[in-house]
């Protein structure tokens, strides 16, 4: 038995979606009552149901998902994760974790540091705060919820799986997102894959 509360579904409604390159899919929203952080997560259910569904945890990023902002690839991931999850059948968490869990104004504040050549995780340590204040919990009831408590791991990010595991989600498979690099992120994605271990094949990183 899982040792945090139990979430349960607040209401569903079916959203069709349509992206900028004109991929379009239809999802149900899951809303939820009893999260354990009080915050405003959601679950998009896509495709058809699987014994082992396909499941992403995606952190709200505002700059990268709506503006389309080069300095990360949270954009091009939510578009891939949204069609890979349809394909195959299974759940996407929008999880409002803004900047790793430090919020929107804290996140263009570690901007402007990584301007002056700090890297996103040393950026976030000079404002005092943590390198990634992402808990998952709430995603863990989110998916019990759904009567999801087996499945693969939509993510290049190590700590989602561990997570989830240590919450009692059994997580067969990591599977990884794409690499989507641009002059603006690089920096970026090179921090992750050597500070946290993300499993991105950076081609400068991977030669020789």
């Amino acid at each position: 038995m899982p040792d945090f509360p139990a979430a349960t579904p607040r209401s569903r409604v079916r959203v069709p979606l349509r992206f900028h390159d004109s991929y379009s899919v239809d999802a149900e929203l899951v809303t939820f009552h009893g999260l354990a952080d009080g915050q405003e997560h959601l679950a998009m259910v896509l495709g058809t149901p699987s014994t082992t569904p396909l499941v992403r945890l995606h952190s709200e990023c505002l700059t990268g998902d709506v503006f389309g902002s080069s300095r990360c690839d949270c954009g091009p991931q939510l578009r891939e994760a949204v069609e890979q999850i349809a394909t195959r059948g299974g759940v996407l968490l929008y999880l409002r974790q803004e900047g790793r869990g430090i919020g929107l104004y804290n996140k263009l504040d570690a901007y402007a540091l990584q301007d002056e050549g700090l890297d996103t995780y040393a950026a976030n340590t000079a404002l005092g705060l943590p390198e990634d204040a992402r808990d998952y919990t709430a995603a863990a009831q989110m998916l019990t919820a759904l009567g999801v408590t087996e499945l693969d791991l939509l993510s290049n990010n190590p700590d989602k799986a561990n997570q989830l595991r240590d919450l009692g989600i059994t997580v067969n498979h990591r599977v990884p997102t794409g690499v989507f690099t641009t002059p603006h992120n690089v920096r970026y994605l090179r921090a992750k894959v050597l500070q946290t271990q993300h499993t991105l094949p950076l081609p400068e990183l991977t030669a020789g």
